[in-house]
């Protein structure tokens, strides 16, 4: 397998030359490559990532024995869906739910088996972050602290563990993006359909991966249209009819088991009609829940959640969802300099990544939802792992990285026992890491 950012590319005062071209018009950073980033395996770093990542998420993975947070929704509608017994929570799409079910066949119904699969996404998620970063920057240094920011971040650590339909979205989002990046300097249509395909999977999690198909072809059309050479073998109006009916027949496949419920199951005459009720699902005004808040408040961290809070296997224990100060704050300052540098520069490298955040996050100023959560934070939390790490690549900020992540780290000590369940001394415990109110 090839590099994930192919050398012999280059440009030269905006002029793209190379068989290989960079995602930006700005000529590469004159610099001495460090020994680490003249490694020209990429994937298989990749893979000792989430291999690393997937140890850590196993550990005391049972613990609590008993369903957290959503997955009192998740975990019947995946015993249906293994039995094939009906429908449940048919308010979202059924991949996650089915994906959930196999772990169950795997290992039988149990606390490790309701969230063995998710551990797997988490880890490809690490995994993604890391080939991201290193497909904007070419450099092995700037995918490495993307790849720890993810892990350090405290969210996909939380997301990792518990069986929920957002891990498995933001997983295939994360590549399926990789992918289409990546297919921007090969040529062949393959890739191009497999980034289709993995955009169709994340959708088929949940809704809120659907926009990103019209980020994709928006940013297909733009950048093809800088430069011709990009996606060579690709036209525009063919590549976006391939982008949009891939991942809608992907979307639909997924599907499938539920044509063989014992009841109610779905029938090509019924499945365009379930997307509209499924929708009307989506917009349905829903009650006041304790832990909802505004899209804005977000990036803030105004407003965390406690997937648990009370007594569970003999001990007090709490699940705070929220992510690191150092890494969420930190990537809010690295999506401004990026911003920055791209007003500056132009190049297209630095507000990939920037953008992403915004778009993840401004999504649900517009989506028609009556509540909104801190999890739905997930996948903006994540580019701003990508965003630390391309904003200290771009401005050489050694050691001030490991510095971070230094820092980082000491903030994951800190909260590790409410991110992973551990036994907690009383039941006021959680003082020690409520520092705002709005923490509670």
């Amino acid at each position: 397998m090839a590099p994930l950012c192919p050398a012999g590319g280059g440009v030269t005062r905006g002029r793209t030359v190379g068989p290989a071209a960079r995602l930006d018009p700005e000529p590469p950073l004159a610099h001495k490559p460090h020994v680490s980033e003249t490694i020209r395996k990429p994937w298989l770093v990749a893979l000792l990532l989430a291999v690393a990542a997937e140890a850590i998420f196993l550990v005391r993975l049972s613990v609590p024995h008993m369903p957290v947070f959503d997955e009192v929704h998740y975990l019947p509608a995946a015993r249906a869906m293994l039995a094939l017994s009906g429908p449940a929570n048919v308010e979202h799409p059924p991949l996650g739910k089915e994906l959930i079910a196999i772990g169950i066949a795997l290992f039988g119904d149990t606390p490790f088996a309701w969230r063995f699969m998710s551990t797997l996404a988490g880890s490809a998620t690490v995994a993604g972050v890391f080939a991201l970063a290193h497909l904007l920057t070419g450099r092995m240094r700037a995918g490495l602290v993307a790849a720890a920011c993810a892990l350090l971040g405290f969210t996909v650590y939380v997301q990792a563990r518990i069986a929920m339909l957002d891990t498995f979205m933001v997983a295939f989002l994360t590549w399926a993006i990789v992918v289409l990046g990546w297919s921007m300097r090969r040529r062949g249509r393959s890739a191009w359909i497999a980034g289709a395909v993995l955009l169709g999977l994340a959708t088929a999690c949940k809704w809120a991966a659907a926009p990103y198909v019209a980020f994709a072809a928006a940013a297909f059309v733009h950048l093809k249209r800088e430069d011709a050479r990009r996606w060579s073998d690709l036209r525009i109006v063919p590549a976006l009819a391939l982008l949009g009916g891939v991942s809608v027949l992907t979307y639909f496949a997924t599907f499938l088991p539920a044509f063989f419920y014992a009841q109610d199951a779905v029938t090509l005459k019924s499945l365009l009609p379930l997307q509209w009720d499924m929708y009307l699902r989506q917009r349905q005004v829903l009650p006041h829940h304790t832990y909802q808040s505004p899209w804005w408040t977000w990036p803030l961290l105004l407003r965390p959640i406690w997937y648990l809070y009370e007594p569970a296997d003999g001990a007090q224990r709490g699940i705070l969802l929220i992510g690191n100060p150092v890494v969420m704050y930190g990537g809010l300052a690295a999506v401004a300099a990026l911003y920055h540098g791209w007003v500056k520069t132009g190049a297209a490298r630095l507000l990939a990544p920037a953008l992403l955040f915004t778009l993840a996050v401004a999504q649900f100023a517009v989506i028609p939802k009556s509540l909104g959560f801190y999890y739905y934070f997930y996948p903006a939390s994540v580019f701003l792992c990508v965003a630390i790490a391309v904003a200290f690549d771009r401005w050489r900020a050694r050691p001030w990285d490991e510095a971070f992540l230094l820092a980082a780290f000491a903030l994951t000590l800190y909260f590790l026992p409410v991110l992973s369940g551990q036994a907690l001394t009383d039941a006021g415990a959680f003082r020690r890491w409520t520092w705002f109110p709005g923490w509670v």
